[in-house]
């Protein structure tokens, strides 16, 4: 894989909808072509220097009862409590007219509640999972339940430690992606759940399959979320399967009074130093659009970003050298790399980059830092569900003087 955050895709080819967004989803599946996917979110905690307050406060969550939570960023599902269950509302963005799914969370052993018809029925707490993509795996471990997980699309490319354990164990069975997903392996096995990845065109009927040998399927689309809290909030989904809410409020409430203390911290920071995102893949430079959870990553690090206020239907601009080229030469920072480690490898690529003002100071940062032995990044893992830590290594990176004693955790810079 050359460079740029797309890679190949799952049978070779990325399509060009929703390109940046799914080259990220494509991250957490396809560890090894963009230098993707790896550990345990992280159980360092962000600074806590005081900041000011925000001039346009973001929402704070709301306060749940005891034994629930609330959603309060995420656009992609809906959670209520109803007498005898859960009612769990999976939203796909991808048609025209958006789709919904419905699923029934019910107590294990307990009846069925009346009507929701339409429903898929789950029993909670679910005692196996099967995932398929990566950010699976920190959905779990973020609330230290690794050991639900019994099968993953892929064993090469987890990252957190304890899931890793479990592999080396032989306690989690590869399950195959795409159009090797082993059907007569999960039939066999027979999880509580198969959670996998919403794609444009492909819904449930992909999982027919399993789910007429009573497997349910749940289909994820938390990385079409325009906002790092909204995209780190799916927590709350495998919570309500785990009846683990109160531990979720308590956790995702922390991240959230961290993230928004940081973005309060980079919102007000005096200078915004102009920045560049991505390498070109295929002659074509993908950029976050406005409604992107990059593109609000680097509001809330304060940078001048040349497409903050440019939104494309397919969730990413798709630009040529040539577009992106005056703004790189003038930026003051270049973010996210591909998978270069080293400036020599990004100019082999193409000579005139050399040129950009960022590549001639060396403010050049890739977020692979966290990259193990067998080519996963963990910034497409545990940094799903910490964007505080992603904030703070922004804020480090563009504001030093803000964060002077931060360690980087998922960036690192390119020499």
């Amino acid at each position: 894989m050359p460079h740029s955050l797309l890679p190949t895709g799952r049978a070779g080819g990325a399509r060009p909808f929703f390109s940046f967004r799914r080259g990220c989803a494509l991250a957490l599946l396809l560890g090894p072509l963009a230098s993707l996917g790896q550990v345990a979110p992280p159980r360092v905690v962000p600074p806590k220097a005081a900041a000011p307050r925000p001039a346009h406060p973001q929402p704070a969550a709301a306060p749940a009862m005891r034994g629930r939570t609330t959603v309060d960023f995420a656009k992609g599902f809906t959670l209520s409590y109803v007498p005898g269950g859960k009612v769990l509302t999976i939203l796909s963005p991808f048609e025209q007219k958006t789709t919904a799914t419905r699923y029934l969370l019910v107590p294990r052993g307990a009846a069925r509640p009346p009507g929701y018809a339409d429903a898929i029925v789950v029993e909670t707490p679910i005692r196996t999972l099967v995932g398929l993509s990566s950010l699976h795996v920190a959905l779990v471990d973020f609330l230290g339940a690794d050991d639900v997980l019994v099968g993953l699309g892929s064993l090469k490319y987890a990252s957190a430690p304890r899931v890793r354990q479990r592999i080396a164990a032989g306690k989690i069975l590869e399950a195959g992606q795409g159009k090797e997903l082993n059907n007569e392996q999960l039939i066999a096995q027979h999880p509580d759940l198969v959670m996998a990845t919403g794609w444009p065109g492909e819904g449930l009927t992909r999982y027919q399959t399993l789910q007429a040998a009573g497997v349910p399927v749940m289909i994820n689309s938390e990385w079409v979320e325009s906002t790092p809290l909204g995209r780190a909030e799916w927590v709350k989904v495998v919570a309500a399967l785990l009846n683990k809410e109160d531990l979720v409020n308590q956790k995702f409430g922390q991240v959230v009074r961290d993230y928004q203390r940081l973005a309060a911290l980079g919102r007000r920071a005096a200078q915004k130093p102009r920045v560049v995102v991505g390498l070109p893949f295929k002659d074509v430079w993908h950029v976050p659009d406005a409604d992107s959870y990059m593109a609000q990553f680097l509001r809330d690090a304060g940078t001048t970003y040349q497409w903050d206020k440019t939104k494309s239907p397919q969730g990413s601009l798709a630009l040529s050298f040539e577009a992106v080229a005056p703004v790189a030469l003038a930026a003051e920072y270049w973010l996210q790399t591909g998978t270069a480690t080293t400036r020599a490898e990004i100019a082999a690529q193409d000579a005139r980059y050399a040129a950009f003002a960022p590549f001639k100071t060396g403010r050049l940062y890739n977020n692979n830092r966290r990259t193990n032995a067998q080519g996963s990044n963990d910034y497409w893992e545990s940094g799903a569900v910490r964007p505080d830590l992603v904030l703070s290594d922004l804020i480090r990176i563009l504001h030093p003087e803000l964060l002077p004693t931060w360690q980087l955790y998922y960036y690192q810079q390119i020499k």
